[in-house]
Protein backbone atom coordinates (compact mmCIF):
# COMPACT_ATOMS: atom_id res chain seq x y z
CA UNK A 1 0.00 0.00 0.00
CA UNK A 2 1.54 3.15 -1.18
CA UNK A 3 0.99 6.84 -0.54
CA UNK A 4 -2.22 8.43 -2.79
CA UNK A 5 -1.13 11.34 -5.27
CA UNK A 6 -3.03 14.31 -5.37
CA UNK A 7 -4.09 13.11 -8.90
CA UNK A 8 -5.57 10.07 -7.58
CA UNK A 9 -7.36 11.30 -5.05
CA UNK A 10 -9.03 14.41 -7.04
CA UNK A 11 -9.91 11.49 -9.30
CA UNK A 12 -11.58 10.28 -5.77
CA UNK A 13 -13.41 13.19 -5.62
CA UNK A 14 -14.87 13.73 -9.22
CA UNK A 15 -16.39 10.48 -8.39
CA UNK A 16 -17.65 10.93 -5.26
CA UNK A 17 -19.28 14.51 -6.12
CA UNK A 18 -19.62 14.80 -10.17
CA UNK A 19 -20.28 18.55 -10.94
CA UNK A 20 -19.78 20.03 -7.55
CA UNK A 21 -15.89 19.35 -8.18
CA UNK A 22 -15.42 22.33 -10.27
CA UNK A 23 -11.82 24.11 -10.75
CA UNK A 24 -12.64 26.15 -7.82
CA UNK A 25 -13.24 22.80 -5.66
CA UNK A 26 -10.07 21.45 -6.90
CA UNK A 27 -8.03 24.32 -5.75
CA UNK A 28 -9.13 24.23 -2.56
CA UNK A 29 -8.76 20.77 -2.36
CA UNK A 30 -5.13 21.21 -4.01
CA UNK A 31 -4.37 23.13 -1.13
CA UNK A 32 -5.79 21.20 1.93
CA UNK A 33 -3.96 17.94 0.25
CA UNK A 34 -0.79 20.29 0.37
CA UNK A 35 -1.09 21.42 3.71
CA UNK A 36 -1.51 17.69 4.91
CA UNK A 37 1.32 16.31 3.45
CA UNK A 38 3.67 19.27 5.08
CA UNK A 39 2.68 18.35 8.22
CA UNK A 40 3.62 14.62 7.66
CA UNK A 41 4.34 12.81 10.82
CA UNK A 42 6.85 9.72 11.73
CA UNK A 43 4.92 6.73 11.04
CA UNK A 44 4.77 3.44 13.31
CA UNK A 45 3.76 1.11 10.49
CA UNK A 46 1.58 0.46 7.62
CA UNK A 47 -1.70 -0.80 7.36
CA UNK A 48 -3.78 -2.79 5.58
CA UNK A 49 -7.93 -1.85 5.51
CA UNK A 50 -10.20 -4.76 5.34
CA UNK A 51 -13.98 -3.90 4.98
CA UNK A 52 -16.38 -6.61 5.10
CA UNK A 53 -13.86 -9.52 4.51
CA UNK A 54 -12.60 -7.43 1.67
CA UNK A 55 -9.29 -6.28 1.53
CA UNK A 56 -8.59 -2.98 0.02
CA UNK A 57 -5.54 -0.73 -0.95
CA UNK A 58 -6.81 2.33 0.34
CA UNK A 59 -9.65 3.92 2.64
CA UNK A 60 -11.00 5.27 -0.24
CA UNK A 61 -11.28 1.96 -2.82
CA UNK A 62 -13.63 0.83 -0.56
CA UNK A 63 -15.27 4.13 -0.18
CA UNK A 64 -15.98 4.33 -3.78
CA UNK A 65 -17.11 0.63 -4.17
CA UNK A 66 -20.95 1.15 -3.27
CA UNK A 67 -21.64 -2.78 -2.24
CA UNK A 68 -19.44 -2.03 0.38
CA UNK A 69 -21.41 -1.66 3.23
CA UNK A 70 -18.42 -1.73 6.14
CA UNK A 71 -20.88 -3.97 8.20
CA UNK A 72 -17.64 -5.40 9.77
CA UNK A 73 -13.92 -4.22 9.21
CA UNK A 74 -10.20 -4.84 10.21
CA UNK A 75 -7.52 -2.91 9.93
CA UNK A 76 -4.35 -4.91 10.03
CA UNK A 77 -0.65 -3.66 10.39
CA UNK A 78 1.97 -4.45 7.87
CA UNK A 79 5.67 -4.98 9.41
CA UNK A 80 5.47 -2.68 12.25
CA UNK A 81 8.26 -0.72 13.29
CA UNK A 82 10.92 -2.37 16.20
CA UNK A 83 11.76 0.69 17.37
CA UNK A 84 9.82 0.70 20.72
CA UNK A 85 9.99 4.62 20.63
CA UNK A 86 7.66 4.72 17.95
CA UNK A 87 5.03 3.11 20.23
CA UNK A 88 5.41 5.57 22.98
CA UNK A 89 2.09 6.49 24.14
CA UNK A 90 0.45 4.04 22.20
CA UNK A 91 -1.17 0.33 23.19
CA UNK A 92 0.85 -2.29 20.73
CA UNK A 93 -1.22 -4.31 18.82
CA UNK A 94 -1.19 -6.26 15.86
CA UNK A 95 -5.06 -5.55 14.38
CA UNK A 96 -8.21 -4.26 15.37
CA UNK A 97 -11.00 -6.21 14.19
CA UNK A 98 -14.87 -4.13 14.13
CA UNK A 99 -17.73 -5.82 14.41
CA UNK A 100 -21.29 -4.69 13.47
CA UNK A 101 -22.53 -3.85 17.04
CA UNK A 102 -19.95 -1.43 17.30
CA UNK A 103 -17.75 -2.95 19.11
CA UNK A 104 -13.99 -3.67 18.36
CA UNK A 105 -11.64 -6.10 19.64
CA UNK A 106 -7.94 -5.28 20.31
CA UNK A 107 -5.78 -7.84 19.18
CA UNK A 108 -2.00 -7.24 21.40
CA UNK A 109 1.33 -8.40 19.36
CA UNK A 110 1.51 -11.16 21.17
CA UNK A 111 -1.17 -12.90 19.91
CA UNK A 112 -3.22 -13.32 23.36
CA UNK A 113 -6.64 -13.20 24.32
CA UNK A 114 -8.13 -10.21 22.36
CA UNK A 115 -9.65 -6.81 24.45
CA UNK A 116 -13.07 -6.08 24.41
CA UNK A 117 -14.13 -2.17 23.67
CA UNK A 118 -16.78 0.30 22.13
CA UNK A 119 -15.27 1.57 18.55
CA UNK A 120 -16.17 5.18 17.18
CA UNK A 121 -14.04 7.15 13.84
CA UNK A 122 -13.36 10.67 14.26
CA UNK A 123 -12.70 12.29 10.93
CA UNK A 124 -9.93 14.56 11.95
CA UNK A 125 -8.46 15.76 9.00
CA UNK A 126 -10.09 16.42 5.52
CA UNK A 127 -11.16 18.32 2.80
CA UNK A 128 -15.00 19.14 2.70
CA UNK A 129 -16.03 19.83 -1.13
CA UNK A 130 -17.14 23.13 -2.08
CA UNK A 131 -18.05 24.37 -4.64
CA UNK A 132 -18.09 28.19 -6.13
CA UNK A 133 -21.76 28.04 -5.98
CA UNK A 134 -21.73 26.81 -2.11
CA UNK A 135 -19.32 29.78 -1.31
CA UNK A 136 -21.18 32.12 -2.94
CA UNK A 137 -22.79 35.08 -1.03
CA UNK A 138 -26.24 33.78 -0.19
CA UNK A 139 -24.78 29.89 -1.26
CA UNK A 140 -25.87 26.83 0.86
CA UNK A 141 -22.01 26.97 2.13
CA UNK A 142 -21.80 23.15 1.83
CA UNK A 143 -23.20 20.71 4.36
CA UNK A 144 -23.10 20.75 7.82
CA UNK A 145 -22.95 17.14 10.18
CA UNK A 146 -24.23 17.04 13.88
CA UNK A 147 -20.70 15.27 14.66
CA UNK A 148 -17.60 14.02 13.27
CA UNK A 149 -17.54 10.98 15.33
CA UNK A 150 -19.61 8.18 14.85
CA UNK A 151 -19.24 4.25 14.18
CA UNK A 152 -17.69 3.09 10.62
CA UNK A 153 -20.20 2.74 8.59
CA UNK A 154 -21.22 6.16 10.04
CA UNK A 155 -17.98 7.76 9.04
CA UNK A 156 -18.64 5.98 5.56
CA UNK A 157 -21.84 7.48 4.98
CA UNK A 158 -20.49 11.04 5.69
CA UNK A 159 -17.78 10.77 3.21
CA UNK A 160 -19.75 9.33 0.67
CA UNK A 161 -22.69 11.95 0.79
CA UNK A 162 -21.04 15.16 1.87
CA UNK A 163 -19.10 14.35 -0.03
CA UNK A 164 -15.97 14.08 1.80
CA UNK A 165 -12.32 13.17 1.96
CA UNK A 166 -10.58 12.40 5.14
CA UNK A 167 -6.55 12.59 5.40
CA UNK A 168 -6.63 11.29 8.75
CA UNK A 169 -8.74 9.27 11.14
CA UNK A 170 -8.63 8.46 14.32
CA UNK A 171 -9.86 5.18 16.12
CA UNK A 172 -11.57 5.99 19.47
CA UNK A 173 -11.26 2.40 21.49
CA UNK A 174 -13.16 3.06 25.12
CA UNK A 175 -11.69 0.05 27.13
CA UNK A 176 -12.86 -1.07 30.56
CA UNK A 177 -9.65 0.88 31.78
CA UNK A 178 -9.59 3.91 29.62
CA UNK A 179 -9.73 5.64 26.18
CA UNK A 180 -7.01 4.19 23.19
CA UNK A 181 -6.54 6.70 20.47
CA UNK A 182 -4.84 5.70 16.85
CA UNK A 183 -4.34 8.09 14.31
CA UNK A 184 -4.45 7.02 10.79
CA UNK A 185 -2.71 8.16 7.79
CA UNK A 186 -5.14 7.30 5.10
CA UNK A 187 -3.16 9.07 2.61
CA UNK A 188 -0.01 7.33 3.28
CA UNK A 189 -1.89 4.40 4.55
CA UNK A 190 0.14 4.41 7.53
CA UNK A 191 -0.17 4.45 11.90
CA UNK A 192 1.33 7.57 13.19
CA UNK A 193 3.04 7.80 16.25
CA UNK A 194 1.78 9.64 18.78
CA UNK A 195 2.88 13.66 18.82
CA UNK A 196 3.71 13.30 22.18
CA UNK A 197 6.31 10.75 21.30
CA UNK A 198 10.38 11.41 22.00
CA UNK A 199 8.12 15.50 22.70
CA UNK A 200 7.15 14.84 26.45
CA UNK A 201 7.78 12.64 28.78
CA UNK A 202 5.58 9.79 29.23
CA UNK A 203 4.79 10.04 33.18
CA UNK A 204 3.45 13.62 32.52
CA UNK A 205 0.21 11.22 31.11
CA UNK A 206 -2.42 10.62 33.32
CA UNK A 207 -5.17 7.98 32.24
CA UNK A 208 -8.84 8.77 31.97
CA UNK A 209 -11.76 7.09 32.18
CA UNK A 210 -13.56 6.30 29.23
CA UNK A 211 -16.48 8.11 30.34
CA UNK A 212 -14.83 11.27 30.71
CA UNK A 213 -12.77 10.60 27.46
CA UNK A 214 -16.49 10.16 25.41
CA UNK A 215 -17.83 13.26 26.65
CA UNK A 216 -14.04 14.92 25.29
CA UNK A 217 -14.50 13.51 22.00
CA UNK A 218 -17.96 14.44 21.18
CA UNK A 219 -16.91 18.02 22.36
CA UNK A 220 -14.01 17.80 19.40
CA UNK A 221 -16.42 15.83 17.22
CA UNK A 222 -18.70 18.92 16.54
CA UNK A 223 -15.75 20.68 14.56
CA UNK A 224 -16.74 23.88 16.50
CA UNK A 225 -12.79 23.80 17.65
CA UNK A 226 -9.63 24.58 15.49
CA UNK A 227 -7.64 21.58 14.43
CA UNK A 228 -4.51 22.95 17.23
CA UNK A 229 -7.00 23.92 19.66
CA UNK A 230 -8.65 20.08 20.07
CA UNK A 231 -5.23 18.49 19.32
CA UNK A 232 -3.79 20.70 22.73
CA UNK A 233 -7.03 20.10 24.59
CA UNK A 234 -6.80 16.41 24.07
CA UNK A 235 -3.19 16.75 25.48
CA UNK A 236 -4.67 18.67 28.34
CA UNK A 237 -7.25 16.05 29.65
CA UNK A 238 -4.47 13.23 29.24
CA UNK A 239 -2.47 15.48 32.05
CA UNK A 240 -2.10 17.35 35.16
CA UNK A 241 -1.29 20.75 33.22
CA UNK A 242 0.76 21.76 30.09
CA UNK A 243 2.87 25.26 29.53
CA UNK A 244 2.58 26.42 26.18
CA UNK A 245 6.17 25.84 25.97
CA UNK A 246 5.27 21.97 26.46
CA UNK A 247 2.60 22.41 23.95
CA UNK A 248 4.56 24.09 20.83
CA UNK A 249 7.69 21.59 21.73
CA UNK A 250 4.92 18.81 20.91
CA UNK A 251 3.08 20.18 17.68
CA UNK A 252 6.70 21.79 16.77
CA UNK A 253 4.49 25.31 15.86
CA UNK A 254 5.11 28.84 16.62
CA UNK A 255 4.54 29.66 20.35
CA UNK A 256 2.58 32.20 20.16
CA UNK A 257 -0.03 30.23 17.33
CA UNK A 258 -0.66 27.62 20.52
CA UNK A 259 -1.01 30.56 23.54
CA UNK A 260 -4.29 31.94 20.77
CA UNK A 261 -5.10 28.27 20.58
CA UNK A 262 -5.16 27.56 24.47
CA UNK A 263 -6.57 30.88 24.90
CA UNK A 264 -9.52 29.67 23.18
CA UNK A 265 -10.01 27.03 25.10
CA UNK A 266 -9.64 29.15 28.36
CA UNK A 267 -12.77 31.36 26.49
CA UNK A 268 -14.82 28.35 26.03
CA UNK A 269 -14.28 27.11 29.74
CA UNK A 270 -12.51 23.67 28.35
CA UNK A 271 -9.47 24.98 29.89
CA UNK A 272 -8.54 27.06 32.83
CA UNK A 273 -4.93 28.94 32.89
CA UNK A 274 -2.58 29.32 36.53
CA UNK A 275 -0.63 32.41 36.05
CA UNK A 276 1.54 31.68 38.92
CA UNK A 277 2.78 28.47 37.36
CA UNK A 278 2.25 29.05 33.82
CA UNK A 279 0.47 25.70 32.85
CA UNK A 280 -3.43 25.37 30.99
CA UNK A 281 -5.31 22.77 32.26
CA UNK A 282 -8.48 21.13 31.33
CA UNK A 283 -11.76 21.88 33.20
CA UNK A 284 -12.79 18.14 33.35
CA UNK A 285 -16.17 18.97 34.52
CA UNK A 286 -16.52 20.24 31.14
CA UNK A 287 -16.43 16.60 29.73
CA UNK A 288 -18.68 14.47 32.17
CA UNK A 289 -22.46 13.91 31.98
CA UNK A 290 -24.29 16.81 34.35
CA UNK A 291 -25.48 13.80 36.91
CA UNK A 292 -21.72 13.31 37.61
CA UNK A 293 -20.11 16.74 38.07
CA UNK A 294 -19.90 17.50 41.65
CA UNK A 295 -22.77 20.01 42.59
CA UNK A 296 -21.77 23.80 44.20
CA UNK A 297 -21.25 24.10 48.14
CA UNK A 298 -24.03 26.06 48.80
CA UNK A 299 -23.70 29.17 51.54
CA UNK A 300 -25.74 28.43 54.95
CA UNK A 301 -28.60 30.87 54.73
CA UNK A 302 -28.01 33.87 56.48
CA UNK A 303 -30.62 34.58 59.91
CA UNK A 304 -30.99 37.35 60.30
CA UNK A 305 -32.00 36.88 64.20
CA UNK A 306 -29.00 35.72 64.68
CA UNK A 307 -26.86 38.50 63.04
CA UNK A 308 -28.70 41.11 64.94
CA UNK A 309 -27.71 39.13 68.13
CA UNK A 310 -24.03 38.91 67.03
CA UNK A 311 -24.31 42.64 65.87
CA UNK A 312 -25.59 43.55 69.72
CA UNK A 313 -23.20 41.50 71.40
CA UNK A 314 -20.16 43.63 69.27
CA UNK A 315 -21.91 46.53 70.84
CA UNK A 316 -21.53 45.58 74.15
CA UNK A 317 -18.00 44.55 74.15
CA UNK A 318 -17.58 48.18 72.46
CA UNK A 319 -19.09 49.73 74.84
CA UNK A 320 -17.15 47.94 78.03
CA UNK A 321 -13.98 48.74 76.21
CA UNK A 322 -14.51 52.41 77.32
CA UNK A 323 -15.81 54.79 80.06
CA UNK A 324 -19.54 55.71 78.88
CA UNK A 325 -18.69 58.99 80.90
CA UNK A 326 -15.57 60.33 79.62
CA UNK A 327 -15.09 57.79 76.70
CA UNK A 328 -11.63 57.30 77.96
CA UNK A 329 -10.50 53.04 76.54
CA UNK A 330 -10.24 51.03 79.80
CA UNK A 331 -7.05 48.64 80.35
CA UNK A 332 -7.78 44.59 79.83
CA UNK A 333 -8.78 43.15 82.62
CA UNK A 334 -11.74 41.77 84.31
CA UNK A 335 -13.59 44.86 85.48
CA UNK A 336 -16.31 45.42 88.69
CA UNK A 337 -18.17 48.66 87.21
CA UNK A 338 -18.54 50.05 83.83
CA UNK A 339 -17.27 53.16 84.91
CA UNK A 340 -13.27 53.55 84.78
CA UNK A 341 -11.79 53.91 88.12
CA UNK A 342 -11.27 58.29 88.00
CA UNK A 343 -15.26 58.51 87.07
CA UNK A 344 -15.99 55.67 89.78
CA UNK A 345 -14.51 57.85 92.74
CA UNK A 346 -15.50 61.27 91.12
CA UNK A 347 -19.37 59.74 91.43
CA UNK A 348 -18.23 57.98 94.46
CA UNK A 349 -18.66 54.64 93.37
CA UNK A 350 -16.28 52.22 95.06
Amino acid sequence: MGTLSSVELEQTARQLAGDRFDDYAVRGFRRAYDEYVGRRRRSVSAVTVIADGRAYPSLYAGILDPGTKFTTGELRLEGPSASPDSWEFLAPFSKIVFQADGAAELHGPDHGPPRRAIARFLLREHYLVRSRTDDAPGGPGGPRFPSLVGTLPEGVAICRSAPLLPFEAAILLYLADGRARFEIDLVHSVLLCDPRAGRLAAARRVSRPSRLSWGLDQKIGRGHLSLLAARCLELLVESNGLSSIDLSHVFGGVREIVDSALQALVQQRYASFDPRTGLYRARLEAFLPESQVPAPVAEAPVRPELRTGVQELIAAADARATCPLCGKPRPMGPHTSLLCDECAEKVGIG
